[in-house]
């Protein structure tokens, strides 16, 4: 057989010199098209979720969110790894799935097995499913640094001011915020001028959920112009919230100062 390829390569080397270079061309052409890439993308398909629950340990974090969550996405379809990490008020679950299956059908699955639980977690969690992404996604870590600035003042400056402008950067796929104080209007009740005047903790959620928000009243039609009515009844600033109505005895009005102390806070 060998010998016989050898004869017809001899006998025709104008057919074979032609295939050649056409042989050639094709692989110069390929070499031109074929995408470089320094760290090319072999990872499988991932999905991760991520949930804060701001205050809570580590251990409270594992406890009450990662092991349920991790309990309840047993079983999907085409899952070959399943690994998590607790930290405080922070938990990060990755999900692998088999090489081929569907990234958006992957998601489905873990956004089904996720709303049936969510239910059964602590009521102040924050998070889900994170943007698509790959193992070898690029991450940039950073710190704010000053001298001048509270926790306070550096966490509002992140979250106001650097946030916005990192997510309107091109490529850049989420941005989790940790550390600092997150700036907080509160409102302790004083239980003793609260049983002096007849006033529940019901009565002072009630007003605070009913009077920080602004309404519409329709419009005033006068010929060809019209005039929109609004109602301004956002909350601004302690002042606003310490002067609001709880209710009215027979002498006076009750306010939310007089039962109660008004002051800024932070959550960690």
């Amino acid at each position: 057989m060998m010998n016989k390829l050898i004869s017809f390569a001899l006998s025709q080397r104008a057919f074979i010199l032609i295939l050649a270079l056409v042989v050639l061309g094709f692989g110069i052409k390929s070499y031109k098209e074929l995408p470089i890439d320094a760290f090319p993308d072999i990872s499988p398909t991932q999905v991760k979720i991520i949930m804060k629950s701001n205050g809570m340990t580590p251990s409270e974090i594992e406890s009450r969110i990662t092991i349920p969550v991790e309990m309840n996405m047993v079983g999907i379809p085409g899952q070959t790894i399943m690994r998590s990490i607790s930290k405080y008020g922070l938990c990060d679950i990755t999900i692998d799935f088999e090489e081929g299956v569907d990234i958006y059908w992957a998601r489905q699955q873990v956004t089904e097995r996720l709303s049936s639980i969510i239910d059964e977690l602590p009521s102040n969690i924050e998070g889900g499913l994170a943007p698509i992404s790959t193992p070898l996604s690029d991450i940039l870590m950073f710190t704010i640094e000053s001298e001048s600035l509270s926790l306070t003042e550096k966490r509002s400056l992140l979250d106001w001011i650097i946030t916005p402008k990192i997510r309107a950067v091109s490529g850049v796929a989420e941005l989790n915020a940790l550390g600092g104080k997150v700036k907080t209007y509160e409102v302790v009740p004083n239980l003793n001028a609260m049983r002096l005047l007849g006033v529940s903790l019901d009565d002072i959620f009630k007003t605070l959920q009913a009077n920080n928000q602004n309404g519409g009243a329709g419009r005033v039609s006068k010929g060809v112009e019209s005039i929109l009515v609004r109602s301004v009844g956002k909350l601004k600033g302690l002042d606003d919230i310490a002067s609001l109505s709880v209710r009215k005895s027979e002498s006076r009005v009750i306010t939310i100062a007089d039962v109660a102390i008004v002051k800024i806070g932070h959550i960690t």
